[in-house]
Order: structure tokens, then sequence, then C-alpha cells
């Protein structure tokens, strides 16, 4: 899964919405051969095309299913949706909507009776204990559902495909009531799924900053003025803010507890199974901001980058590489480097 990870950023930050060429070809109609390009001209051109089609060879399924080959070939909600970013950047429409096809057939979220309970996606399918292959854990992830409404809106306008806008629109008013909450001063919070299994105590909610996609919000803002998605970037980058403060590196951590009531965050404790450290999620960060900054010029998102990179750069600058996870006081906890760390401090 980590060799998608560069392409797939340098795609999406090099290309705003504002900049999709339509094709004449809409994926709801006509999901046939056409030819792969990118929706801005860049020198990666070549390298790009060549990356999504070894990519798709090796892991998506003729049915659309996207395969975790490092993790006993299971599926999760997230891999779905990158490879539908992927394939609309890369102007791929059959295989965006297999892939699209299968989540929504597969990772559907339904009640013990069968009936469907919302449009979010389960976030892990794989082989249950008993052999069988389906739903493992049907908690939603909220990060993935975002990739995904994401993924329609830009497919639907550079397909021309009203259909996926309208999906789009559907999947946004889910996210909205499941994946968001209402702080004490009326502001909202994103979530990372659903709120009863991300509550460490009563008082105590637990968040994950690289959920965090002001360039998303401000794409929903666009297609769905029914929710004050731009609140959700006002809290977003607040957040941010903060938790640079709760480190000597300043850099964000995988996941933190915050009390609304107070407005305070801390790390969770060592014992728990989701862990305050900078590692494989708060990587992320990176790119989800630096899309912002270039889509949007967002002064906010180029003032972050500015201030927290430089850990990061010193910390290359003396080594001349960098450590995967790191503890939030800036300890090395494994010799390792990583690709995907990589790719992301690119961006930024």
């Amino acid at each position: 899964m980590l060799l998608s990870i560069l392409p797939l950023a340098l795609v999406l930050v090099a290309a705003a919405p504002s900049c999709t060429i339509q094709t004449a070809a809409c994926a709801c109609l006509n999901t046939g051969e056409v030819a792969l390009s990118l929706p801005v001209d860049s020198p990666q051109n070549d390298l790009l095309i060549e990356s999504w089609q070894a990519y798709r060879s090796r892991f998506i399924q003729d049915d659309g299913r996207v395969i975790d080959r490092e993790d006993s070939d299971r599926t999760v909600s997230e891999g779905q949706a990158y490879a539908m970013l992927r394939a609309v950047a890369i102007n791929d429409p059959a295989t965006f909507d297999r892939t699209y096809s299968w989540a929504k057939n597969n990772l559907a979220r339904v009640d013990e009776e069968g009936t469907s309970t919302d449009l979010l996606w389960a976030w892990k399918w794989g082989q249950r204990p008993d052999g069988s292959w389906g739903t493992v854990d049907a908690n939603f992830a909220t990060d993935a559902d975002i990739d995904a409404a994401t993924a329609l809106i830009l497919a639907a306008r550079r397909w021309s495909c009203p259909q996926y806008l309208d999906d789009a629109r559907a999947l946004l008013t889910d996210i909205w009531e499941h994946g968001t909450v209402e702080l004490p001063d009326g502001t909202r919070q994103l979530i990372p799924g659903p709120a009863e299994a991300f509550r460490l105590e009563s008082d105590q909610v637990i968040l994950n900053p690289s959920y965090f996609a002001p360039a998303s919000f401000r794409l929903f803002a666009e297609v769905d003025p029914d929710h004050n998605w731009n609140s959700l970037i006002d809290s977003g980058y607040t957040m941010l803010n903060d938790l640079s403060e709760l480190s000597t590196t300043g850099l964000p951590p995988d996941w933190i507890a915050y009390n609304p009531t107070t407005d305070t965050y801390r790390q969770l404790p060592l014992d728990y199974p989701l862990q305050s450290r900078y590692s494989f999620d708060a990587f992320r960060v990176w790119w989800r901001v630096a899309q912002d900054a270039a889509w949007f010029a967002e002064p906010r998102a180029q003032a972050y980058l500015e201030a927290r990179t430089p850990e990061l750069i010193r910390r290359w600058q003396y080594n001349r590489r960098l450590p995967a996870p790191l503890t939030l006081d800036g300890s090395a906890e494994t010799s390792y480097e990583a690709t995907a760390h990589y790719a992301m401090v690119y961006l930024a």
C-alpha cells in the first residue's frame, strides 16, 4: 500500500480542482478504456502513469477490491478511497467505477436485520476467524469517507457525471451527522469514527489530527451548503496549532485525547491501543495541509508548514535520514525509515 503514497501525494497536491479537465466520457455511463493523463502538465507525467499502472495491476482485483498484501490480504476503506483519488487524478474512469462499486457493495454498514444504517463504509474487510470473507470491523473511518466524497466530487467534475455528485452529497450528510460533534461553544469538531468508539473517558474524546482535510472541506462547502464545512477548517487549524504546544518537537501526534469542556489535550495512556506518537497516521498531516496551501493558498496552511517542518529539516541535515516513528519529545522509537514519511514531508 505504501507504494501508492508518493504518486498519490504528488498528483493530488499538483492538481487543483479548478484545473481539472473534463473528458468526453462520463464514467457513470462509459467505463471503457481512455487515455491516462494528469489534469495538469507535469514533468513526472510518464512516471506517475507508469506507477499507477503498476499499482493497479498489483493491488486492485478485477472486481475493484484494493488488497493490502502486507496485512493478510485485507481491505481497508482508506485503501479504496485512495484508489479512487488516484483513478480520477490519472483519468481512469473504469478503475474508479470498479473500486467505488466494490466499496459500496461490500463495505456497506448494516444492522442485525441487514438494513443499511448509513452510507459510511466499514473500515476493515477481510478473512474472519471462521474462514469466511467479509466485514471484520463495521466501525467507519472518517478519513476514508472524506477521501471518497472528495474523489466523487472530482470525478463528477472531470467526467461531467452528475450521479457522482449526487452520491457525494448523500455521503456528506452522513459524514456530518456521524463524523462530527458539536463543541460547547457551538463549533464543530471532526471525530475519527463513531463517537462511542472514540471516547477515552466520559469527558474526553480521541482525535486523529491526520483526518483533518481542509482542502476537501472547502470542496464540500461548494457542493453542500446545508452544512458549515468551513467551521471544521477553523477548528482543525486551531487543533493543529494547539497540539504544537504539547511537545518539545511541535510535531503532530497520531492520536490525542481532547476534553471539549476545558478545551485541553493530553497524550493517551501508554497502555492504550492507540498511541500519541509521531508516526504513520501523523505523516499525512503534511499532505493534507500542503494540499490546502497548494489548492487554495490558505495562509494558515503555509504558516503551519513553515513553523513545524524545521524540526524534520534539522534532523535530515544532521543525520541524512528520518526515523519513521518518533515520540513527541523527539526520541526515535525504531531505526528504520519509511517511504510514506518522505513522501508526505516532501510535499511540505
